[in-house]
């Protein structure tokens, strides 16, 4: 709901006419500004902050001893990476602190177009949580991608007037921008006086100029310190990301301890629910940013004023009069984990746990379900692909942690080369397209995983054994992703050993955050048990392999992508 300044009765509060709704005694305000803590009650009516020191109330809350700070908010991310619909999302995040994100819906978008989004900003608009909507500006991200819906020019600017979409997310196809494209340029003129995201893996120098000069805003694409660092004396934000499967905290914090925090804040970008469950969400972010040297309240300010600022949330980030009431009460700050957080002044959790009938149920329209479509038979000779002559092939290599990958040429008759089978299959269109080649990182030896979660174009992504069942296997495992209607599932000896429905375009499930984290655990423990999996996260790490702006090779359905060269390739090196 929109913020409530300037009412009648704010007013009288703030002068101290009339009673507060609420009181909260004895805690200590932590002040963005100063990066103070002060020993003042928070008077709050209408769901804002009325003003600081003693008043009448309607309602006294006694904190002593609490620290209290603003709600935090993730800079940039994907709800359906989450793999939760969104008031489960809400369920889940509140209780860690999280008030408010700055959401990009491509997911969504790349499978139902703006129906899509402005299903899930209706659902969105009803419950107690700040869903800042980012208008999706690379749908597909490559002309190498094919999804389910296009977004072009005009349907971002229908985002932006019609939905009230908070800016233009993250533009994807930098060689595109670097290069001048008429589309993406008018995508992100339609932003006008709203923020524009990037999203610009390792660009330096003049690509980097070019991009900025575009008009590009942000990024949270960063892996090394020196390529943030660049970034940031070029005047961009940084969105220091820590999510399941690319962890890149540890590695930039240095850059705020040497030049402070202006033009940073911290992001989850893609998160799954069993991280968030176990180890929380942005409040994890800040506690790591501590761990690795930030002060406290350096860290705050990136979880709270600093991502307000950014992106124009004028009424959240600080405990200040004037402000929304999204409060949270720490009790401890070493595991930055709030025993009460309030929201536009209503308590919503408390414990660790979201207050009963705190957030509404708002289900997903039954149109995003049955959206897995695939064209012919699919038998194991669908996903056979001979080694090149001599064995020398061009495989995917990922590495833990990353989601950047290397272009390795191995012999992939080799049992020392370690690699796998990888498979794309198109969802969406009915083209009966495959995509097929080797990689190497998964550890997987023996049947095969597959996933509909596959930024962003979102078709089904396969990896199986590179032994002579390797085909069969992956096959198995996408026809039951169709029976599914989506989701991800393991796959040895023919049969399914384990699987998360993801029923809700083939993105979310419609089942409890709990129940979803269980059987993405298990889901993980059975490719590592069963199927020789190593990496952590391993659905994370494929559901990115199709990503084809990402350096330095990526797998869609029309083949190989070269991303350094920004083009396909061949199997077969050159």
């Amino acid at each position: 709901m929109p913020p409530r300044r300037g009412t009648p009765h704010l007013l009288a509060v703030a002068r101290g006419d009339e009673p507060a709704d609420l009181l909260l005694t004895g805690g200590s305000i932590f002040v963005p500004g100063t990066r103070e803590w002060l020993r003042e009650d928070l008077a709050i009516a209408d769901g804002m902050i009325a003003g600081w020191g003693p008043r009448e109330a309607r309602d006294v809350v006694d904190v002593s001893g609490a620290a209290l700070t603003a709600g935090f908010i993730d800079a940039h991310m994907h709800l359906e990476s989450t793999g939760l619909w969104v008031d489960e999302f809400v369920r889940a995040v509140l209780p860690a602190g999280t008030t408010a994100v700055a959401a990009d819906p491509h997911e969504l978008a790349n499978v139902f177009g703006v129906r899509g989004v402005a299903a899930l900003a209706a659902a969105a608009s009803v419950l107690p949580f700040t869903f800042g909507i980012c208008a999706s500006s690379c749908v597909p991200a490559s002309p190498f991608e094919s999804p389910g819906a296009e977004v072009h020019a005009a349907e971002v600017r229908q985002l932006l007037l019609e939905y009230g979409a908070i800016g233009v997310a993250e533009v994807m196809n930098y060689p595109g921008v670097v290069a001048g494209d008429a589309e993406l340029l008018a995508k992100i003129a339609a932003a006008g006086d709203r923020r524009v995201d990037g999203h610009a893996p390792g660009l330096s120098g003049r690509s980097l100029d070019a991009y900025l000069a575009a008009g590009i805003e942000s990024d949270h694409e960063c892996t090394r310190l020196s390529e943030a660092e660049e970034k940031r004396r070029k005047g961009m934000w940084i969105f220091v990301r820590q999510g399941s499967a690319s962890k890149n905290l540890a590695e930039l914090i240095p850059t705020v301890l040497r030049h402070g925090t202006e033009r940073v804040a911290l992001c989850t970008d893609d998160r799954e629910p069993d991280t968030i469950l176990t180890e929380g969400h942005v409040n994890d972010c800040v506690r790591l940013a501590v761990a690795c040297g930030a002060r406290l309240e350096d860290a705050l300010v990136l979880a709270t004023a600093n991502p307000a600022q950014y992106h124009n949330f004028q009424h959240l980030g600080w405990l200040a009069p004037g402000y929304q009431a999204d409060v949270l009460c720490f009790d401890s700050l070493d595991r930055l984990r709030p025993a009460r957080v309030y929201q536009s002044g209503n308590l919503v959790a408390e414990g660790g746990v979201i207050r009963q009938g705190a957030v509404p149920t708002v289900p997903a329209p039954g149109w995003m379900r049955d959206s897995v479509h695939l064209a012919g038979a699919r038998g194991a000779a669908a996903f056979s692909l001979a080694p090149p002559a001599g064995g020398q092939a061009r495989v995917i290599g990922i590495e833990p942690d990353t989601l950047t990958t290397r272009h390795l040429v191995l012999d992939v008759t080799d049992p020392a080369a370690a690699v796998a089978r990888i498979g794309v299959a198109e969802r969406h269109l009915g083209t009966g397209r495959i995509g097929l080649g080797y990689v190497r990182g998964f550890g997987l030896t023996r049947g095969a995983i597959a996933s509909t979660v596959a930024h962003d174009a979102h078709n089904c992504m396969v990896v199986g054994e590179i032994g002579p069942a390797g085909p069969t296997e992956m096959a198995v495992a996408i026809a039951r992703l169709e029976e599914l209607g989506g989701g991800q599932v393991a796959v040895l000896d023919g049969k399914v050993i384990a699987e998360v429905p993801l029923p809700i375009a083939g993105l979310m499930s419609d089942q409890p955050a709990a129940d979803v984290a269980a059987a993405v655990e298990h889901l993980e423990l059975t490719a590592a048990d069963k199927l020789g999996v190593t990496i952590g996260a391993p659905f994370m790490h494929l559901s990115f392999l199709g990503l084809s702006v990402i350096p330095e090779l990526r797998i869609t359905d029309r083949g190989l992508v070269d991303v350094d060269r920004f083009a396909l390739t061949s199997v077969a090196p050159a």
